[in-house]
């Protein structure tokens, strides 16, 4: 059986920092994807009901943020496609795309799509009451020392532990 080689994880995190600080130099903010899952909903919202979008005092508040006009064009949702796209290419390159659903043994479809659902619905509403995803708020948070994202980070790793020791009888 092949091992599999993944980049040295100490060097993907001085990258990773790398390319926070460059963030937050050019752009004035760091790294986040609720963002652009934010832009996206508003986009589609200002397609279907647009006379909503017009009345509605959220969506007048957003439109001030994007005087070019489409939320699209905000560079957080140029960021998520860059790293759909750079996920594919890696796993390509690296003879690791594999269409297949990883699932542990006691464990079935249905359960993985439903954990999966549920989990993505989840993080899209804490994302939003947290203003900000763990990448925006613990990443960056922790690049420019914010006591938030110190504590945003203990929370992440803290609820993980905790939830996974319940859960792991699926992956076991």
């Amino acid at each position: 059986m092949n091992e599999t080689k993944y980049m040295n994880p100490y060097l993907a995190g001085v990258l990773l920092g790398l390319l926070l600080i460059a963030t937050i130099y050019i752009t004035g903010r760091g790294l986040g994807a609720s963002g652009a899952v934010k832009s996206s909903a508003i986009a589609v919202v200002e397609t279907v009901a647009p006379g909503h979008t017009n009345s509605a005092t959220f969506y007048s508040q957003y439109r001030k943020e994007h005087p070019s006009g489409s939320p699209l064009m905000n560079w957080l949702v140029f960021e998520v496609v860059g790293v759909i796209i750079g996920a594919f290419l890696s796993g390509l390159i690296s003879n690791r795309l594999d269409l297949k659903m990883e699932m542990g043994p006691q464990s079935t479809s249905r359960i993985r799509i439903a954990g999966a659902l549920i989990g993505g619905l989840l993080w899209g509403v804490g994302s939003q009451l947290g203003r900000g995803c763990t990448s925006g708020a613990a990443l960056s948070g922790l690049a420019v020392m914010s006591t938030g994202g110190i504590i945003t980070m203990l929370a992440i790793f803290a609820g993980a532990y905790a939830f996974a020791y319940f859960f792991r009888k699926l992956w076991i």
